[in-house]
């Protein structure tokens, strides 16, 4: 059976930077199930698995147009410490939810100093080019409750 719309494709994959280094993998975790169609992947990848069936291994290379898009530099900033609410002040490296105009955003803390945060709130592959290695180990029709509301 192929990928198609409303298909549920299991799959494993890992995913490097330009200089070959692992960011994520699911090798030695539980797989990635995908309902094609639905638009809870990349759309490279989604486009990629198209057409493919149990047993296909191929690479990708995603550029930031199809992948999580261009890094916005409107959304590094850096903000006084009095802009945070916590008891405690946060660690580069951590996640805070932010409020904006547009609603929350999550953000990553990027610098912390006597005076102000820095944080970031584009995700960390945004203007990135990556690659994904991807095996398909299997494919099935989704059932109507996945349809309806998505694979678990």
């Amino acid at each position: 059976m192929e990928i198609a719309d409303r298909r549920v494709a299991t799959v494993h994959f890992t995913l490097t930077d330009d200089s070959g280094n692992t960011l994520a993998s699911t090798q030695g975790h539980a797989p990635l199930l995908h309902l094609q169609g639905g638009g809870g992947i990349i759309p490279a990848l989604e486009r990629a698995l198209e057409g493919r069936k149990a047993g296909d291994r191929f690479e990708v290379t995603v550029e930031p147009q199809h992948g999580f898009g261009p890094h916005h530099p409107e959304l590094v900033q850096t903000l006084p410490r009095s802009a945070f609410n916590g008891t405690t002040a946060p660690v580069v490296g951590s996640r805070l939810q932010a409020r904006t105009a547009r609603g929350p955003l999550d953000v990553v803390v990027t610098s912390v100093d006597e005076d102000s945060i820095g944080v970031d709130g584009n995700h960390p592959l945004a203007g990135k080019t990556f690659k994904l290695d991807v095996e398909v180990v299997d494919v099935r029709l989704a059932t109507p409750d996945e349809i309806q509301f998505g694979v678990k």
